[in-house]
């Protein structure tokens, strides 16, 4: 698989054509195309910026975290 990245004007008539290197061999070719409007978040901190907020509350004042009482007397 060859991944292509570039940057094009797309004009009034939205036509797009494009030189491929010489590495792609003529044939048949499964080709995708991603059109980014700059709307998609680009970084990992834009991801979790992005990622939807619940507010459930305070935790209950007597909730324990240990191991021991989440798991048991066998550690499971």
């Amino acid at each position: 698989m060859t991944t292509i990245e570039t940057i094009v004007d797309i004009g009034p008539n939205r036509h797009l054509a494009i030189q491929l290197p010489d590495e792609v061999a003529p044939g048949r070719h499964r080709v995708v195309l991603q059109i980014d409007d700059g709307q998609t978040p680009r970084s990992q901190a834009d991801l979790v910026a992005n990622l939807p907020r619940l507010d459930l509350g305070p935790w209950p004042e007597n909730l324990s975290l240990r191991r021991e009482d989440m798991y048991g007397d066998d550690g499971r």
